[in-house]
């Protein structure tokens, strides 16, 4: 608590935080406890079916290139040359091929980049590329 030696009258020009503070931590509580409501509107009971179709056509394509820089589609070994062609009449087959790109960390960048080149070349869209979390 400070002591002033002038008049009480003087005018604070600092901003009192306090309630400021309040309003916030309210809202904040107000937040935390209706996001779980709003997630959790309407339950249902599914009913339980059997598949009606197999969904193998929507299968991500795997590529994969080990670290002596050989390249596989779907465990099929490809050279560099004919992977472009081989994506895509893939794509031509699948007009939604999905594709899963595989590299080893110590496969040169140049390899991997005309992979990528060649993947946008042919127009797929869907590409993952798969990594291992840390």
């Amino acid at each position: 608590m400070a002591i002033s030696t002038s008049q009480d009258d003087d005018v604070v020009s600092e901003i009192n935080i306090t309630p400021l503070v309040d309003v916030m931590l309210v809202l904040l509580i107000v937040f935390i406890v209706t996001a779980p409501l709003l997630t959790n509107t309407v339950k249902v009971n599914l009913p339980k079916a059997a598949p009606t179709q197999s969904t193998d056509q929507n299968k991500a394509v795997v590529i994969s290139v080990n670290p002596q820089g050989e390249i596989f589609l779907d465990k099929d070994r490809v050279s560099l040359a004919s992977f472009e062609q081989e994506i895509q009449s893939r794509k031509n087959s699948n007009p939604k091929l999905a594709l899963n790109l595989n590299a080893d960390e110590t496969v040169p960048y140049g390899t991997v980049a005309k992979l990528l080149a060649s993947i946008e070349r042919v127009g797929v869209d869907k590409l993952s590329v798969i990594t291992v979390p840390q």
